[in-house]
Protein backbone atom coordinates (compact mmCIF):
# COMPACT_ATOMS: atom_id res chain seq x y z
CA UNK A 1 0.00 0.00 0.00
CA UNK A 2 2.75 2.27 1.12
CA UNK A 3 4.86 1.62 -1.92
CA UNK A 4 1.13 2.29 -4.33
CA UNK A 5 0.68 5.93 -2.57
CA UNK A 6 4.49 7.16 -2.92
CA UNK A 7 4.27 5.90 -6.80
CA UNK A 8 0.87 7.65 -7.25
CA UNK A 9 2.12 10.52 -5.36
CA UNK A 10 5.15 10.96 -7.50
CA UNK A 11 3.30 10.60 -11.14
CA UNK A 12 0.60 13.00 -10.01
CA UNK A 13 3.34 15.69 -8.83
CA UNK A 14 5.13 15.27 -11.99
CA UNK A 15 2.15 16.48 -13.94
CA UNK A 16 0.99 19.06 -11.36
CA UNK A 17 3.85 20.91 -10.71
CA UNK A 18 5.12 21.78 -14.39
CA UNK A 19 1.05 23.04 -14.82
CA UNK A 20 1.23 24.85 -11.72
CA UNK A 21 4.88 26.27 -12.72
CA UNK A 22 4.31 27.33 -15.61
CA UNK A 23 3.67 30.91 -16.79
CA UNK A 24 0.38 30.30 -18.38
CA UNK A 25 -2.56 29.71 -17.25
CA UNK A 26 -3.90 27.01 -19.55
CA UNK A 27 -2.19 24.05 -18.73
CA UNK A 28 -3.13 24.21 -15.02
CA UNK A 29 -6.47 24.65 -15.81
CA UNK A 30 -6.69 22.12 -18.45
CA UNK A 31 -5.34 19.43 -16.02
CA UNK A 32 -7.54 20.38 -13.08
CA UNK A 33 -10.47 20.56 -15.31
CA UNK A 34 -9.93 16.80 -15.85
CA UNK A 35 -9.05 16.04 -12.07
CA UNK A 36 -12.66 17.78 -11.70
CA UNK A 37 -14.29 15.55 -14.52
CA UNK A 38 -13.15 12.51 -13.00
CA UNK A 39 -14.52 13.89 -9.47
CA UNK A 40 -17.56 14.62 -10.94
CA UNK A 41 -17.72 10.76 -12.47
CA UNK A 42 -16.91 9.64 -8.67
CA UNK A 43 -19.48 12.28 -7.29
CA UNK A 44 -22.20 10.77 -9.74
CA UNK A 45 -21.53 7.09 -8.69
CA UNK A 46 -21.84 8.37 -5.02
CA UNK A 47 -25.12 9.00 -5.72
CA UNK A 48 -27.28 6.13 -7.57
CA UNK A 49 -26.21 7.28 -10.97
CA UNK A 50 -24.85 3.68 -12.97
CA UNK A 51 -21.54 3.85 -14.85
CA UNK A 52 -22.57 5.46 -17.94
CA UNK A 53 -24.62 7.81 -16.70
CA UNK A 54 -22.20 8.69 -14.02
CA UNK A 55 -19.31 8.62 -17.24
CA UNK A 56 -22.01 11.35 -18.81
CA UNK A 57 -22.32 13.46 -15.54
CA UNK A 58 -18.02 13.51 -15.53
CA UNK A 59 -17.93 13.85 -19.24
CA UNK A 60 -20.76 17.18 -19.18
CA UNK A 61 -19.04 18.35 -16.05
CA UNK A 62 -15.59 18.82 -17.93
CA UNK A 63 -17.17 20.16 -20.88
CA UNK A 64 -19.35 22.42 -19.29
CA UNK A 65 -15.79 24.30 -17.31
CA UNK A 66 -14.24 23.92 -20.69
CA UNK A 67 -17.04 26.02 -22.37
CA UNK A 68 -17.45 28.45 -19.32
CA UNK A 69 -12.94 28.68 -19.96
CA UNK A 70 -12.98 29.33 -23.49
CA UNK A 71 -15.86 32.28 -22.79
CA UNK A 72 -13.99 33.86 -20.78
CA UNK A 73 -15.93 33.27 -17.51
CA UNK A 74 -12.82 32.14 -15.28
CA UNK A 75 -11.29 36.00 -15.70
CA UNK A 76 -14.40 37.45 -14.38
CA UNK A 77 -15.27 38.48 -11.31
CA UNK A 78 -17.93 36.20 -9.16
CA UNK A 79 -17.41 38.17 -6.04
CA UNK A 80 -21.29 37.61 -5.16
CA UNK A 81 -20.64 33.75 -6.42
CA UNK A 82 -18.15 33.55 -3.41
CA UNK A 83 -20.20 35.04 -1.26
CA UNK A 84 -23.38 32.58 -1.90
CA UNK A 85 -21.00 29.56 -2.02
CA UNK A 86 -19.66 30.90 1.49
CA UNK A 87 -23.06 30.80 2.76
CA UNK A 88 -24.04 27.57 1.21
CA UNK A 89 -21.10 25.57 2.85
CA UNK A 90 -21.53 26.57 5.58
CA UNK A 91 -25.14 25.89 5.84
CA UNK A 92 -24.17 22.21 4.53
CA UNK A 93 -21.70 21.50 7.27
CA UNK A 94 -24.20 22.46 9.77
CA UNK A 95 -27.27 20.46 8.83
CA UNK A 96 -25.25 17.30 7.58
CA UNK A 97 -23.09 16.87 10.36
CA UNK A 98 -25.77 17.41 13.25
CA UNK A 99 -28.33 15.44 11.15
CA UNK A 100 -25.80 12.81 9.42
CA UNK A 101 -26.67 10.11 7.16
CA UNK A 102 -30.62 10.79 8.35
CA UNK A 103 -30.47 14.06 6.94
CA UNK A 104 -28.54 13.38 3.81
CA UNK A 105 -30.61 10.12 2.61
CA UNK A 106 -33.87 12.83 3.18
CA UNK A 107 -32.57 15.07 0.33
CA UNK A 108 -33.51 13.91 -2.97
CA UNK A 109 -30.72 11.85 -4.52
CA UNK A 110 -31.35 14.04 -7.91
CA UNK A 111 -30.72 17.45 -5.48
CA UNK A 112 -27.31 15.81 -4.10
CA UNK A 113 -26.31 15.32 -7.62
CA UNK A 114 -26.37 18.28 -9.39
CA UNK A 115 -25.92 20.21 -6.03
CA UNK A 116 -22.49 18.02 -5.58
CA UNK A 117 -21.44 18.33 -9.19
CA UNK A 118 -22.09 22.44 -9.04
CA UNK A 119 -20.19 22.74 -6.13
CA UNK A 120 -17.25 20.36 -8.02
CA UNK A 121 -17.77 22.99 -10.55
CA UNK A 122 -17.53 25.88 -8.92
CA UNK A 123 -14.12 24.66 -6.74
CA UNK A 124 -12.42 24.21 -10.07
CA UNK A 125 -13.41 28.15 -11.08
CA UNK A 126 -12.32 29.50 -7.37
CA UNK A 127 -8.80 27.12 -7.64
CA UNK A 128 -8.01 28.65 -11.33
CA UNK A 129 -8.90 32.34 -10.24
CA UNK A 130 -6.80 31.78 -7.31
CA UNK A 131 -3.64 30.65 -9.33
CA UNK A 132 -4.80 34.00 -11.50
CA UNK A 133 -4.12 36.15 -8.39
CA UNK A 134 -0.59 34.56 -7.99
CA UNK A 135 1.57 31.31 -7.40
CA UNK A 136 2.21 32.73 -3.87
CA UNK A 137 -1.89 32.97 -3.56
CA UNK A 138 -2.70 29.49 -4.73
CA UNK A 139 -0.04 27.74 -2.64
CA UNK A 140 -0.77 29.39 0.41
CA UNK A 141 -4.61 28.00 0.30
CA UNK A 142 -3.19 24.47 -0.53
CA UNK A 143 -0.84 24.54 2.52
CA UNK A 144 -3.22 25.66 4.41
CA UNK A 145 -5.31 22.65 4.30
CA UNK A 146 -2.31 20.30 3.69
CA UNK A 147 -0.97 21.84 6.74
CA UNK A 148 -4.19 21.20 8.62
CA UNK A 149 -5.02 17.74 7.63
CA UNK A 150 -1.13 17.03 8.71
CA UNK A 151 -0.94 18.37 11.73
CA UNK A 152 -4.48 17.02 12.72
CA UNK A 153 -3.63 13.51 12.12
CA UNK A 154 -0.25 13.71 14.42
CA UNK A 155 -1.78 15.65 17.11
CA UNK A 156 -4.99 13.17 17.09
CA UNK A 157 -3.08 10.35 16.99
CA UNK A 158 -0.95 11.30 20.07
CA UNK A 159 -3.17 13.14 22.18
CA UNK A 160 -6.86 12.40 20.86
CA UNK A 161 -9.61 11.61 23.32
CA UNK A 162 -13.03 12.67 22.58
CA UNK A 163 -14.09 11.67 19.09
CA UNK A 164 -15.15 14.33 17.02
CA UNK A 165 -17.95 12.58 14.99
CA UNK A 166 -17.55 8.96 15.46
CA UNK A 167 -20.93 8.13 13.60
CA UNK A 168 -19.17 9.45 10.32
CA UNK A 169 -15.46 9.15 10.74
CA UNK A 170 -14.11 7.82 13.61
CA UNK A 171 -10.68 8.52 13.34
CA UNK A 172 -11.73 12.32 14.12
CA UNK A 173 -10.92 13.59 17.29
CA UNK A 174 -11.60 17.25 18.79
CA UNK A 175 -7.56 17.33 19.49
CA UNK A 176 -6.58 16.54 16.05
CA UNK A 177 -9.03 19.52 14.36
CA UNK A 178 -7.35 21.66 17.60
CA UNK A 179 -3.96 20.33 16.32
CA UNK A 180 -4.80 20.90 12.67
CA UNK A 181 -5.80 25.04 13.92
CA UNK A 182 -2.57 25.46 15.77
CA UNK A 183 -0.42 23.98 12.28
CA UNK A 184 -2.25 26.54 10.01
CA UNK A 185 -1.51 29.51 12.83
CA UNK A 186 1.82 28.60 12.97
CA UNK A 187 2.07 28.21 9.13
CA UNK A 188 0.69 31.88 8.49
CA UNK A 189 2.86 33.32 10.88
CA UNK A 190 6.16 31.65 9.65
CA UNK A 191 4.78 32.98 5.69
CA UNK A 192 4.13 36.23 7.06
CA UNK A 193 7.38 36.40 9.33
CA UNK A 194 9.09 35.35 5.87
CA UNK A 195 7.28 37.76 3.65
CA UNK A 196 8.40 40.77 5.98
CA UNK A 197 11.84 39.71 5.56
CA UNK A 198 11.86 39.68 1.98
CA UNK A 199 12.00 35.54 1.72
CA UNK A 200 8.16 35.11 0.19
CA UNK A 201 6.25 37.76 -2.10
CA UNK A 202 3.46 39.70 -0.52
CA UNK A 203 -0.68 38.99 -2.11
CA UNK A 204 -0.96 35.42 -0.34
CA UNK A 205 -3.53 34.39 1.51
CA UNK A 206 -2.38 35.07 5.16
CA UNK A 207 -1.16 38.76 4.02
CA UNK A 208 -4.74 39.54 2.62
CA UNK A 209 -6.66 38.03 5.83
CA UNK A 210 -3.59 40.33 8.10
CA UNK A 211 -4.79 42.91 6.81
CA UNK A 212 -7.74 43.06 8.33
CA UNK A 213 -6.63 43.00 11.79
CA UNK A 214 -5.25 40.49 13.91
CA UNK A 215 -8.26 38.83 15.62
CA UNK A 216 -10.54 39.12 12.42
CA UNK A 217 -7.12 37.16 10.90
CA UNK A 218 -7.29 34.40 12.93
CA UNK A 219 -11.35 34.15 13.06
CA UNK A 220 -10.80 33.79 9.25
CA UNK A 221 -8.48 30.88 9.47
CA UNK A 222 -10.51 29.24 12.18
CA UNK A 223 -13.25 29.31 9.26
CA UNK A 224 -11.20 27.65 6.83
CA UNK A 225 -9.81 25.07 9.04
CA UNK A 226 -13.61 24.41 10.30
CA UNK A 227 -14.14 24.07 6.86
CA UNK A 228 -11.81 22.32 5.46
CA UNK A 229 -12.63 19.29 8.63
CA UNK A 230 -16.17 20.03 7.02
CA UNK A 231 -15.66 18.99 3.57
CA UNK A 232 -13.28 15.63 4.77
CA UNK A 233 -16.27 14.58 6.79
CA UNK A 234 -19.00 15.25 4.10
CA UNK A 235 -17.60 13.41 1.89
CA UNK A 236 -17.07 10.58 4.46
CA UNK A 237 -20.46 10.89 5.11
CA UNK A 238 -21.82 10.27 1.64
CA UNK A 239 -19.62 7.07 1.32
CA UNK A 240 -20.80 6.28 4.41
CA UNK A 241 -24.19 6.61 2.93
CA UNK A 242 -23.21 4.86 -0.51
CA UNK A 243 -21.59 1.82 1.70
CA UNK A 244 -17.89 2.32 0.03
CA UNK A 245 -14.81 3.28 1.96
CA UNK A 246 -13.30 5.12 -1.13
CA UNK A 247 -14.69 7.29 -4.02
CA UNK A 248 -12.85 5.14 -6.29
CA UNK A 249 -9.79 3.22 -7.27
CA UNK A 250 -8.62 6.04 -9.69
CA UNK A 251 -5.63 6.85 -7.62
CA UNK A 252 -3.97 3.16 -6.13
CA UNK A 253 -3.45 3.61 -2.52
CA UNK A 254 -5.02 7.14 -2.48
CA UNK A 255 -8.68 6.01 -3.22
CA UNK A 256 -10.39 8.62 -5.33
CA UNK A 257 -9.93 11.94 -6.76
CA UNK A 258 -12.82 13.12 -3.97
CA UNK A 259 -10.93 11.84 -1.35
CA UNK A 260 -7.97 14.10 -2.06
CA UNK A 261 -9.61 17.17 -2.75
CA UNK A 262 -12.97 16.65 -0.11
CA UNK A 263 -11.19 19.56 2.49
CA UNK A 264 -10.68 21.47 -0.47
CA UNK A 265 -14.09 22.49 -1.99
CA UNK A 266 -15.13 24.64 0.49
CA UNK A 267 -12.05 26.14 1.30
CA UNK A 268 -11.04 27.54 -2.15
CA UNK A 269 -14.45 29.56 -2.52
CA UNK A 270 -14.18 30.64 0.98
CA UNK A 271 -10.83 32.26 0.52
CA UNK A 272 -11.61 33.69 -2.38
CA UNK A 273 -14.92 35.25 -0.76
CA UNK A 274 -12.37 36.63 2.21
CA UNK A 275 -10.37 38.19 -0.55
CA UNK A 276 -12.58 39.53 -2.73
CA UNK A 277 -14.56 40.91 -0.08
Amino acid sequence: MLKQRIITAVLLLAVFLPTLLYPSIEPFAAFTLALIGAAGWEWARLNGCGQTRAVSCGLALAVAGLIFWLLGGVERSWRELWLVLGVVWVLLAVVLLRGGTGALKRCPLWIRLWLGLFLIACAWLALVQARLLGLGFLLSVLLLVWAADIAAYFGGKRFGRRKLAPSISPGKSWEGAVSGLIGVVLLAWMWLMGTQRGWFAPRHLYDYLWSLGPLLAVLCLVLLVAMSVAGDLIESLVKRAAGVKDSSGLLPGHGGVLDRIDALLPVLPLAMMLVTF
